[in-house]
C-alpha cells in the first residue's frame, strides 16, 4: 500500500531554517506529482507547495514564496521542503500528498 512518512520537523526560533522529508513507498513516485499541505491550530488544511512528476513546475502559496522551496529526488523516492525565514504563522502539522494519500506528518514549531 501507499506509504509517506514524514520527518525533519521539530522547535525553530523565528528566521530559523528546517527541512523536511518525506519518503514515499507503495506508488511509482516518479510518475506522481507531489504536495505539502499543512494544518495550523485550531485552523483548516491548506496547499503550501506542489510539484510536479519530473520536478519541473514548482508553486507556492503567496505566504511562502521566496522562502520555502519544495524539490523531490525520484531516484530515491524522496520529497522535500526546505523552509527558511521562518514565522510564527508557519506552526503547523505539514503533510505529505499523492493524490488521495497523505502521510500522518511531522509537527513544525516557530517560536522565540
Amino acid at each position: 500500500q501507499v506509504q509517506l512518512v514524514e520527518s525533519g520537523g521539530g522547535l525553530v526560533q523565528p528566521g530559523g531554517s528546517l527541512r523536511l522529508s518525506c519518503a514515499a513507498s507503495g506508488l511509482i513516485f516518479s510518475s506522481n506529482a507531489m504536495r505539502w499541505d499543512r494544518q495550523a491550530p485550531g485552523k483548516g488544511l491548506e496547499w503550501v507547495s506542489v510539484i510536479n512528476s519530473a520536478g519541473t513546475y514548482t508553486n507556492y502559496r503567496d505566504s511562502v514564496k521566496g522562502r520555502f522551496t519544495i524539490s523531490r529526488d525520484n531516484a530515491k523516492n524522496a520529497l522535500y521542503l526546505q523552509m527558511n525565514n521562518l514565522k510564527p504563522e508557519d506552526t503547523a502539522v505539514y503533510y505529505c500528498v499523492s493524490g488521495q494519500f497523505r502521510g500522518q506528518g511531522t509537527q513544525v514549531t516557530v517560536s522565540s
